[in-house]
């Protein structure tokens, strides 16, 4: 999701840095980003000269270093502890006037905030998957956050041809509250033998009219974020409803996390 969004602001007129913890991940990101503006040019949907105006707007950092940016954003692995210190070494090395923003599906925009000296300029901006193509933006604000971040973030969301809607910081915020839920229920209808992976997926398609059935959007998002977004629910609320399903745990303890490793509920080629 780090690539699709620095995709979405270097379209947008954006210089962009893309930092990540080694070379071949941020020149994995890069690539990604010139196949996405490839099809487009092949599309008709941009031309050749404005996919390298774009590709020039993005460099990439393999290493912490001092970022002259007005705004920084966050969108690791949804694991709190990561986060933290991620926004720890952002405190440290964006100007003080720069807003930190987190990409993150559930957790706490109050407590990323706390780990700065900034909490104020602490925010949520969590695009949809993929991000050239999701039109929302949900935006979170923490406890402390500004009314004047919340403005800058809303105006960059519109600014990137998005549509923001501001919710608040509990857990899962809105989106993830209702659709991991509804995922991991799917996953216990088959955990308790009522139907196939398929069948499942065919109800919700057919039935409910959705464009993916809750297996492939299982494997589509990454069965081991399902489970840290059901994690932060379960502990959140100390509802039983949000409790895991002990099947997507098993997937994720046996590696089967989706498409990304090639096979999850689905089995995936190359």
């Amino acid at each position: 999701m780090g690539s699709g969004i620095a995709q979405v602001a270097a379209q947008s007129g954006h210089l962009v840095v893309m930092y990540d913890v080694e070379q071949r991940f941020v020149d994995r990101g890069l690539a990604t980003i010139r196949k996405n503006l490839d099809r487009g040019v092949e599309k008709g949907r941009m031309s050749a000269a404005d996919r390298e105006v774009c590709l020039d707007r993005v460099s990439t950092s393999p290493q912490w270093r001092d970022y002259d940016v007005a705004i920084a954003i966050e969108a690791a692995t949804e694991q709190l502890a990561v986060k933290s210190e991620i926004f720890k070494q952002l405190d440290r090395h964006t100007p003080p006037s720069a807003i930190l923003a987190s990409n993150t599906s559930s957790i706490s925009l109050t407590t990323l905030g706390a780990a700065t000296q900034r909490p104020e300029q602490t925010i949520g901006m969590h695009f949809m998957n993929p991000v050239p193509v999701m039109k929302l933006v949900e935006i979170i604000k923490g406890l402390a956050t500004s009314a004047q971040t919340y403005q800058f973030v809303h105006d960059l969301a519109v600014n990137m041809g998005k549509t923001p809607v501001l919710v608040h910081d509990f857990p899962g915020f809105v989106s993830n509250r209702v659709l991991l839920p509804m995922i991991n229920e799917a996953i216990y209808a088959l955990f308790e033998g009522i139907g196939t992976i398929e069948s499942i997926d065919t109800v919700m398609k057919l039935g409910m009219n959705h464009p993916m059935g809750p297996f492939e959007l299982a494997d589509f998002i990454g069965l081991d974020t399902c489970l840290s977004i059901m994690e932060v629910l379960h502990e959140g609320f100390s509802d039983s409803k949000y409790r895991p399903c002990p099947l997507l745990k098993q997937y994720v303890a046996a590696g089967w996390l989706g498409k990304k490793t090639g096979r999850g509920f689905y089995t995936y080629a190359d």
